[in-house]
């Protein structure tokens, strides 16, 4: 009787993995549409840090290239830590907590000022907000424990 060999089956994906994984390849789609002329407006303003940056992607969220790079590392991040159950549920929560940070800073900074180095806008603060609790919120409600399995 000849043995049949079968590949192991791939390990099912915890749906927090999946969660953190489709925010890690947001994030990298994000910071590369920042860098492409046409989704972001005022492209030939945009400089590498500073309030002075004129370009916004789609038109409404102000961007810089360290803005960008920023999107970038947030995607990389996302897409390392979704490889455990534990790396997506710290991105997830830490990053929610980093993003209501940023938004907290957006509100509080002068948007004209030196201050403003990554820059912000407002709508960038709002989104900021939104990710933040939003991710967050992913976070705990995908490791919650069933109710009797305590």
């Amino acid at each position: 009787m000849a043995k049949t060999s079968r590949a192991a089956a791939p390990a099912a994906v915890a749906p927090i993995q999946r969660a953190a994984q489709v925010l890690g390849v947001f994030f990298l789609l994000i910071g590369i549409l920042g860098f492409i002329p046409g989704i972001t407006s005022n492209y030939d303003t945009m400089s590498f840090a500073g309030h002075n940056s004129d370009a916004k992607l789609l038109g409404l969220f102000q961007v810089s290239v360290l803005h960008n790079i920023v999107h970038l590392a947030f995607g990389v991040a996302g897409l390392a830590l979704s490889r455990t159950v534990s790396g997506a549920r710290t991105f997830l929560v830490g990053g929610g907590a980093i993003y209501l940070v940023i938004w907290l800073y957006g509100l509080v900074v002068d948007h004209n000022s030196g201050a403003n180095f990554v820059p912000f806008n407002g709508a960038d603060n709002w989104l900021h907000f939104l990710l933040g609790v939003g991710m967050i919120a992913l976070g705990l409600a995908l490791t919650r424990r069933p109710a009797g399995r305590r």
